[in-house]
């Protein structure tokens, strides 16, 4: 039996859409985490959570999804791309909150059209740099997303390729994992 300390990872869900895709992909992911034996993966689903436009701290709802995320040794972000972006809903989580994303790495799952979601993941980038956390360098991505569906339900329908991407980056959040959790045990983060 290892006495390594299994590691949280929340898979959040960036997409609130009514049709989305961004539950399955998840569901993809979560399960691929399911290889490792030192992750639990918890999937945040946003539009579950409900989070509050004027970004009010002491909602309920905020108040209900922030153990969820300072419990997470590691976050993976399953975003879209609307209109060269990443949705509003996902902005609006990331703002929530603070101190939970600080020091902690992040890894991301896109999908879309052509490009797969990457211009997304580009800004999402920029954005989560000033939450201090730190973005693993590969990502997964689904490019033209609705061809990897297929009619009895099975995503992706050619797994091989997506399943290497999902263990590179994996892998990689996992080193980051610890070695950020050790830090911060070591001498706790501040701003």
């Amino acid at each position: 039996m290892s006495d390594i300390v299994p590691l949280n990872l929340a898979v959040i869900v960036g997409s609130t859409r009514s049709g989305r895709i961004g539950p399955r992909v998840a569901a993809w992911l979560a399960d691929r985490a399911g290889d490792h034996d030192d992750l639990r993966v918890d999937v945040i689903d946003l539009a579950e959570a409900a989070l509050p436009s004027d970004l009010d701290a002491s909602s309920p709802q905020v108040t209900a999804l922030a153990p969820r995320l300072a419990r997470a040794d590691a976050f993976v972000v399953v975003t879209p791309e609307y209109n060269h972006s990443f949705p509003a809903p996902l902005k609006t989580a990331i703002d929530c909150f603070r101190t939970e994303w600080q020091a902690k790495p992040l890894g991301f799952v896109s999908y879309g059209g052509v490009s797969g979601g990457l211009r997304a993941v580009e800004q999402l980038r920029q954005v989560f740099a000033e939450t201090h956390t730190v973005g693993v360098r590969d990502t997964v991505s689904f490019h033209n997303v609705w061809e990897q569906m297929g009619e009895q339900g099975e995503f992706p329908v050619e797994p091989a390729g997506c399943d290497a991407a999902a263990k590179t980056m994996l892998d990689q959040l996992v080193w980051w994992a610890r070695t950020l959790r050790a830090g911060r045990q070591a001498h706790p983060y501040s701003v």
